[in-house]
């Protein structure tokens, strides 16, 4: 699908409505071709032809006219968005109003031109964005060569604090990006090892003692991003409860919270909700969900699809422990869902949470159906190595219940020679240990008849009592301790 396609295709009805009195401004035909393209590419969807809407506009005549409609297309569209939306979010507008700067000073109109970067500037602090005040500061000073009563010391001063400031942010989003892409890609499945964790913590300890901090709302929200993820990687839930409390009661005192940032009250109303699942507090999690939920239809709902699949994901974390056919529902609900198409990785959530639940409730051949819907999924192969790893050894579980003991059998060699350097990490030994036990158990299924083995699985489930049991698809000690007891 080319880009015109995905533009068309995502436009709204205002967006269509405005596109068609934007573009008819000049042009009034109610045949014209642009429409009658917009409209071909709306209603074929995924469908959509070029040779029949050639033929149907060229009569088979050159080519090249089509390709200079979908040209033109492309561009009055992407026109109309930019006029339809640059006064209706900050940063759009910001960039409008420079626009505006550029083009007064082109023509020598340096007093009209001061007077939009007065604006910009304005509107650049109230919603901190130092990046753009940097850029802000540098148009004046270009316009104190041509307007005798703008000081250049002034704001060159100014823009080496706005780029003090912007330094600063920017190294603690760069080392987050890094964090949050290994917490999308993992699912949280990941190694414990994460050299990333000691710069976000050096980071965050500079950042704390910058008394910047505390009169730079954006500051003081990256900082809570930082700790937030120290403690989620560290899987100190308790403490990262209080945190969110304290911290999520300090943002709404300081009325910190708005449409600019949105974004970030929403992120710790669904932190919240999965702290609380982790420590077991159920109903309390939901209550938070419902919360969560709410606020997400704030501002005309402009955020709601974006944390959509996060609400669902909500709902079903805690319905998998406290209503495994509720979860079902829930999972089933949100692959019918065509809003959350777009977000990635979403399928795979959902076929590993059904392979689970439906291992969970006995039925092992509808679990292992989802698994291979897993594997097959394109975007499989972009997941995280340890996350398939981790899948794997799950479906050697499913597959001994099963007791499919050929297949077991070879796909036990296949994961050993696929995940070889994965099981010799010092950081999987646990790992290593349950698939070496597996090993044993395929060769020998009765296993309170086999003395030797028992007692290595004893040992195992012994040792195993403090591990967190999040880190695993499916909980290896659990697991056994039900193998041993039947």
């Amino acid at each position: 699908m080319d880009i015109l396609n995905q533009i068309v295709l995502n436009l709204n009805k205002e967006d269509l409505r405005f596109y068609k009195l934007f573009s008819g401004r000049y042009q009034t035909d109610p045949h014209r071709k642009d429409l009658v393209l917009l409209d071909y590419i709306r209603d074929s969807q995924e469908e959509y032809n070029d040779e029949k809407i050639f033929e149907k506009l060229y009569d088979k005549r050159d080519k090249n006219g089509l390709y200079s409609l979908k040209n033109r297309l492309t561009h009055d569209v992407s026109r109309s968005l930019t006029v339809q939306y640059c006064y209706k979010d900050d940063l759009l507008y910001i960039h409008h109003l420079l626009f505006l700067v550029r083009l007064f000073f082109m023509r020598n109109q340096f007093t009209v031109a001061r007077h939009f970067v007065k604006k910009a500037e304005a509107e650049a602090k109230k919603i901190e964005n130092y990046e753009l005040l940097d850029i802000i500061y540098g148009e004046y000073i270009k316009l104190s060569h041509e307007l005798l009563d703008i000081n250049p010391e002034e704001y060159i001063r100014k823009r080496e604090e706005a780029r003090k400031l912007s330094a600063s942010i920017l190294e603690v989003d760069n080392i987050l990006a890094a964090v949050y892409f290994r917490l999308k890609t993992s699912q949280n499945f990941s190694e414990k090892g994460n050299p990333i964790l000691k710069m976000l913590e050096k980071t965050v300890d500079a950042f704390s003692k910058d008394k910047s901090v505390k009169t730079s709302p954006k500051l003081r929200f990256r900082i809570y991003a930082a700790v937030t993820q120290i403690l989620l990687q560290r899987h100190e839930y308790e403490a990262l409860e209080k945190y969110l409390l304290k911290t999520y009661k300090e943002f709404l005192q300081d009325e910190l919270f708005n449409k600019e940032n949105h974004n970030v009250k929403l992120q710790m109303l669904q932190y919240m909700v999965n702290v609380l699942f982790k420590q077991k507090k159920y109903e309390h999690s939901l209550e938070y969900a419902e919360a969560f939920h709410e606020a997400m239809k704030e501002y005309g709902k402009l955020l709601y699809d974006k944390f959509l699949f996060f609400y669902y994901n909500s709902l079903i974390i805690n319905y998998s422990v406290l209503n495994k056919d509720k979860a079902i529902s829930v999972l089933e609900e949100v692959l019918a869902n065509k809003t959350l198409k777009n977000t990635p990785f979403y399928e795979l959530f959902v076929y590993m949470n059904l392979a689970i639940l439906w291992f969970e409730k006995k039925d092992f051949h509808t679990s292992v159906k989802f698994l291979n819907k897993l594997y097959l999924h394109p975007e499989f192969k972009n997941a995280d190595m340890g996350l398939k790893f981790k899948i794997s050894i799950a479906e050697l579980i499913i597959r001994f219940e099963l007791l499919d003991f050929d297949f077991l059998e070879v796909k036990m060699k296949q994961v050993k020679r696929q995940f070889k350097a994965v099981l010799n990490d010092p950081a999987n030994k646990r790992e290593k240990e349950f698939v070496s036990i597996l090993s044993k158990m395929i060769g020998s299924p009765q296993i309170r008849s086999n003395k030797p083995l028992l007692a290595t699985i004893q040992k195992y489930i012994a040792s195993q009592e403090e591990v967190l049991n999040d880190t695993e698809v499916i909980n290896y000690s659990g697991w056994l301790k039900g193998k041993i007891q039947r």
